[in-house]
């Protein structure tokens, strides 16, 4: 059983405050805490219109339906093999390694804008407080600063994570493409908060909106291995 939130190994904790892991341990709980979120194993979503997603996170399986071209990858994070439907050319292991390649970074993106605040304090991230100050839309918030290292697909990324003051859920990102601009390249709101499961998950980006979420029980295994 976990206790408490520990870290992922890797975070930055000498790089960190100790104010902004409070509060991210404050946001954790908000979401449903640690334990629900460590149970959850299987989360589908579809990432603005254009891709679904079907993942275990358990096992690290995924299946990514484009909903632009048909296309359908099936890949283990972890072992990086799978196949690929592409029209109707089937690609496999090797040969579907560009591919695969790709839908893991489509992965890590989608993944990231549903679910990080399970993941302020994940692998390469540094935390800092950066003080108190109101969204766009008013709200009052603490904001955290987040940076990476040597992790994801663009770690030279930050963003600012506002944490509401009273409901201590994420209520606003703002996204820096470079860790030393001053200007953001675009603050969204984060809203729409339900509970999916023993998890709360907020699905709009107004004007964005992550649809078909759910966090099921089950999940077919021929949903990861068949197209």
């Amino acid at each position: 059983m976990v206790k408490g939130n520990p870290p992922a190994s890797g975070f930055n904790i000498s790089g960190s405050d100790e104010k902004a892991i409070i509060i991210a341990d404050e946001v954790m709980a908000a979401q449903g805490g640690r334990l629900h979120w460590d149970n959850a194993r299987y989360f589908t979503w579809v990432f603005f219109g254009s891709r679904k997603h079907y993942w275990d996170k358990k096992t690290g399986n995924i299946r990514i339906e484009s909903l632009k071209d048909s296309s359908i990858y099936l890949l283990n994070l972890n072992s990086m093999q799978g196949k690929v439907k592409i029209q109707d050319t089937v690609y496999v292991n090797e040969e579907a390694k560009d591919y695969l390649q790709k839908a893991k970074e489509y992965w890590i993106n989608d993944m990231y804008w549903l679910f990080m605040p399970f993941k302020l304090k994940d692998t390469g991230v540094s935390l800092k407080y950066s003080g108190e100050s109101n969204t766009r839309n008013g709200a009052k918030a603490d904001v955290l600063q987040l940076t990476f290292e040597e992790v994801g697909v663009t770690p030279q990324n930050k963003y600012l994570v506002y944490v509401d003051k009273e409901t201590r859920l994420v209520s606003q990102w703002d996204f820096f493409s470079e860790a030393t601009q001053d200007s953001a390249r675009f603050q969204l709101p984060w809203e729409d908060y339900k509970s999916y499961g023993n998890i709360k998950l907020a699905s709009s980006r107004t004007p964005y909106k992550i649809e078909g979420i759910d966090v099921p029980e089950k999940m077919p295994e021929t949903l990861f291995t068949d197209f």
